[in-house]
């Protein structure tokens, strides 16, 4: 089973859009965060989600989140990326803990 990242951009979408589009997101069961190889919660930038193994594919996960995208009325555009890893840094805890040097997911 693989990980997903989604990256959704809602054109021309006020504030509340994407407070409607992050709430939708979590009920549809993406997240805004990731836990990194050291048990951490992280966020993900602006408008990024991780989807969890769920045995779903890629299509699958995109037209899940085009669905919730399409929900809040704006044109969007939508990239879905298939992961075994992912290497990020800079992202900010959850709860703010010690260094937010180089982390790996997976």
């Amino acid at each position: 089973m693989a990980n997903f990242v989604v990256r959704i951009e809602l054109h021309d979408a006020t504030w509340q859009d994407y407070q409607k589009l992050h709430q939708a997101m979590e009920l549809s069961g993406f997240s805004r965060t990731i836990v990194g190889a050291d048990g951490i919660h992280y966020e993900l930038p602006p408008a990024e989600y991780h989807f969890p193994e769920s045995g779903l594919n890629g299509v699958q996960v995109h037209d899940r989140a085009k669905a919730v995208a399409n929900s809040t009325g704006r044109i969007n555009t939508i990239v879905v990326t298939e992961s075994k890893g992912i290497t990020f840094s800079g992202l900010r805890p959850v709860h703010p803990a010690a260094n937010v040097g180089l982390r790996r997911f997976g």
